[in-house]
C-alpha cells in the first residue's frame, strides 16, 4: 500500500496564499510519485482533522508564523505525525531573527550588526546610522521589510500606524550592499548558489520573489571559488547551529562593490523555504540533479519525530 502522506498548507498567515500554491505543488508531484495525498487547509481544527485522517506522514507546506515557528511541529508531536522540515526548537529559533542572529555569530557565521527596538522609538528617532534596515523579528518573505536609505532624515513613520500588523518590537540591522545570494541544504548537504537580481526595485521583495519574472535567478552564481565554496559553508554551518533538519534555505548578502567591505554575512536562515513553481529551493535542487518529484519524496522519507 502508498503510503498516505498529508500535505499542510494555507493557514491564517499573512503568507497563506503562497503557501496555498506551495502545498498543491507538492502534492501534485508526491501523486505523481505514486504517494496517496491529502491536501489539508490547516485551520484551528487541525488536530481533529489529522487524527480522523490518520497519515503516515506530513508534508509542512506552511509558511509564516503557526506553520514555521514550531507551533505545529509540537501538535505533530502531540498526535505522532512524522513530519517534514525542522523540529520545534529549531522552528521556533530560525523564526525568531534576532535570537537566531545570536546563535549564528556564536558558530562563527558573520551576521549583521544591529537591535531590537520598540517599533514606536524606531519612527521617533533612527535606532541606527542610515543606510539600514527595519524587519519585524518573526516574519517570512520580506513581510514589513524596510530598508531606510542615507538621504532619509526621518525614520519610516509607518512603524507607528496603526497600519503595522507585524509586532510592537521590531529589528534594526545595518544595510549590506552588494549581492543578494542564496544556498539551500538538504539533509547535512549545501547544495547550490543562486544570486538573486530583482527586475524592478533594489532588492528581493515580496514581488521579487513570488511574481512571475519578478526577479533573474544566477544559477550557478557567478562568483570567485572560494566565495562560491564560503556561502556553501556558512550556509551549512548556520543550518547545523540552529539545529534545521530537512531542507533549508539561507539568505546573504556579499558586499563586492567598489570600495566596499567584501562583507559576507547570513541575513537568515528559513525552515520552510518556499515550494512554488518560482522557488529557489526545487530549482536549486534540479541543479544538482534532483527532480520536483525526487525533491519531494526525499523529503517525505526523511520525516520523523524528535526532529
Amino acid at each position: 500500500m502508498s503510503k498516505h502522506v498529508a500535505v499542510l498548507m494555507g493557514g491564517w498567515s499573512s503568507e497563506r496564499e503562497i503557501s496555498l500554491r506551495s502545498g498543491n505543488a507538492c502534492a501534485e508531484a508526491l501523486e505523481g510519485e505514486g504517494y496517496r495525498v491529502s491536501r489539508v487547509d490547516v485551520g484551528p481544527d487541525i488536530a481533529t482533522v489529522l487524527t480522523d485522517l490518520k497519515p503516515d506522514a506530513a508534508l509542512n507546506a506552511l509558511h509564516g508564523p503557526a506553520g514555521e515557528d514550531g507551533t505545529i511541529q509540537g501538535l505533530l508531536e502531540i498526535l505522532k505525525i512524522p513530519y517534514t522540515h525542522s523540529g520545534v526548537l529549531a522552528s521556533a529559533l530560525a523564526m525568531h531573527k534576532e535570537r537566531a542572529k545570536t546563535v549564528m555569530r556564536a558558530a562563527g557565521v558573520s551576521v549583521p550588526e544591529g537591535r531590537v527596538v520598540n517599533r514606536h522609538d524606531a519612527a521617533k528617532s533612527h535606532p541606527l546610522t542610515p543606510p539600514y534596515v527595519v524587519k519585524p523579528i518573526a516574519e517570512g518573505s520580506s513581510m514589513g521589510v524596510i530598508i531606510v536609505r542615507e538621504e532619509r532624515s526621518h525614520p519610516p513613520q509607518i512603524l507607528a500606524s496603526d497600519e503595522w500588523v507585524y509586532g510592537e518590537e521590531v529589528l534594526a540591522e545595518t544595510y549590506i550592499a552588494g549581492r543578494e545570494l542564496t544556498c539551500a541544504v538538504l539533509g547535512d548537504r549545501a547544495l547550490g548558489v543562486t544570486e538573486i537580481k530583482p527586475v524592478s526595485g533594489e532588492w528581493y521583495d515580496f514581488d521579487a520573489k513570488y511574481a512571475g519574472g519578478g526577479s533573474i535567478h544566477v544559477l550557478p552564481a557567478d562568483l570567485k571559488l572560494n566565495i562560491y565554496q564560503r556561502v556553501q559553508e556558512l550556509a551549512l554551518t548556520a543550518h547545523q547551529a540552529l539545529g534545521c533538519r530537512g531542507v533549508s534555505r539561507a539568505d546573504l548578502r556579499y558586499d563586492d562593490t567598489p570600495g566596499g567591505t567584501g562583507a559576507l554575512v547570513v541575513l537568515e536562515v528559513n525552515t520552510q523555504p518556499g515550494m512554488t513553481q518560482t522557488s529557489l529551493v526545487p530549482e536549486i535542487a534540479a541543479h544538482a540533479g534532483l527532480s520536483f518529484g525526487e525533491l519531494v519524496r526525499w523529503m517525505v522519507e526523511d520525516a520523523s519525530l524528535n526532529r
